[in-house]
């Protein structure tokens, strides 16, 4: 595969980028799909972080016209986005090594 092809599309964001180009070649994603379902993964993120900066700025709670105190309307659009990502993650099927809770070798099957 040529080495351009792992270019991470220029729409993602920086953060989403990095992510991008880690996993590309820390699992070697080189398969069309598998790039096609990173990228959504990506633009989830991305969509999230943005989800996530509006309601830092105005708080999780919002008065509307009416003086009643409501939840954020971008707090389902963060929650969806959240699980797109991991759910494209998931679709990935990534070898991912458990973490230990101990020190040492892992116990005999």
């Amino acid at each position: 595969m040529k080495k351009s092809a792992a270019a991470a599309p220029k729409r993602l964001s920086a953060e989403a980028r990095a992510w991008w180009r880690g996993l590309v070649a820390e699992f070697e994603i080189t398969d069309t799909a598998g790039r096609l379902i990173l990228q959504t993964g990506c633009e989830a993120f991305d969509r999230m972080r943005g989800a996530q900066k509006a309601i830092e700025t105005d708080g999780v709670t919002i008065t509307d016209r009416w003086g009643q105190t409501k939840p954020h309307p971008l707090l389902p659009v963060e929650r969806d986005a959240r699980a797109q990502m991991l759910a494209t993650l998931k679709q990935l099927n990534l070898d991912i090594e458990p973490l230990r809770d101990r020190v040492g070798r892992p116990g005999g099957e």
